[in-house]
């Protein structure tokens, strides 16, 4: 099927920097979020992150005004989706509220449209389980920064056809972007690895091992990552990492099981960058 138009809803770090990146690759983009200030914070944003590519001569301002013009704006979910050809929902990674967003989503988009849920760690099948075209449903998994990060994973469910999955592959490209396929598990490929070694850098922090920043010297130093596990948490979210944690341990037993200094710090409301204090204080 041929793409033209996006609807991304959610409006938030991930949603934003997807519409843009759909933006930048031609595509006309509709952003809808429940609340003016939502989506003004992501609008906000990427205006941030296209002027900051004029500015360092990646971009000439008519591209930029180009991208910024194949964007709107809406509360309206029917306006937003109604024309769409892929659905890209994007919202807090809560089961019961993606599943009711799309079947809420069922009765105003065209029988082509394609359903994508963004999602670090969720159950495929069982979101797509609430609407009338699981074969028309998949997975994404953008990585953070959108627009920086090279790699989206695409998430296959019980019930996706073929076609869906090459037509995600197909846009997924078109995004300047490299391409992984995996079959619906807990936490896909990239968290259960990813995850459950951040989750043991909040174990040896928790038990004394060494302290927060020799932890992220030693993986930087030691193992050429570009960032320490524990600075990599805070940046992904305290919250979601233990949402992600959480999950792989229902499934697949206490192997899985969050670090308590982890469970702690989400506690104390200490999820990272975004509220200004983690591992690491930002303030």
């Amino acid at each position: 099927m041929e793409i033209k138009k996006v609807c991304v809803v959610g409006a938030g770090l991930m949603g934003s920097g997807i519409a843009q990146v759909c933006a930048e690759a031609g595509y006309d983009v509709t952003l809808r979020d429940i609340e003016k200030s939502f989506i003004d914070g992501g609008m906000t944003r990427i205006r941030h992150n296209i002027a900051r590519a004029v500015t360092k001569g990646t971009k000439g301002q008519d591209e930029a005004d180009a991208i910024l013009g194949r964007l709107r704006t809406t509360l309206d979910l029917r306006e937003a989706a109604g024309d769409a050809d892929i659905v890209i929902e994007a919202i807090v990674e809560v089961m019961e509220v993606k599943r009711k967003l799309f079947t809420e989503l069922e009765v105003l988009v065209s029988d082509h449209c394609l359903f994508f849920t963004n999602t670090s760690g969720l159950s495929i099948t069982e979101i797509a389980a609430a609407t009338e075209r699981p074969d028309r449903f998949i997975g994404t998994h953008f990585f953070n920064p959108v627009p920086v990060m090279r790699l989206i994973e695409i998430i296959r469910g019980h019930a996706t056809s073929d076609e869906t999955l090459e037509a995600a592959q197909a846009w997924g490209t078109s995004l300047g972007k490299e391409i992984i396929v995996v079959n619906e598990a807990p936490g896909f490929a990239v968290n259960r690895l990813l995850c459950t070694m951040l989750n043991e850098a909040f174990r040896a922090l928790g038990e004394g091992i060494a302290t927060a920043g020799d932890i992220d010297k030693g993986m930087v130093l030691g193992c050429n990552h570009p960032i320490g596990p524990l600075s990599l948490s805070d940046l992904i979210g305290l919250d979601t990492l233990l949402h992600v944690m959480e999950g792989l341990h229902r499934e697949l037993g206490d192997a899985y099981m969050p670090a308590p200094l982890l469970k702690q710090l989400v506690r104390a409301g200490h999820f990272g960058r975004k509220t200004g204090r983690g591992v690491f204080d930002y303030d």
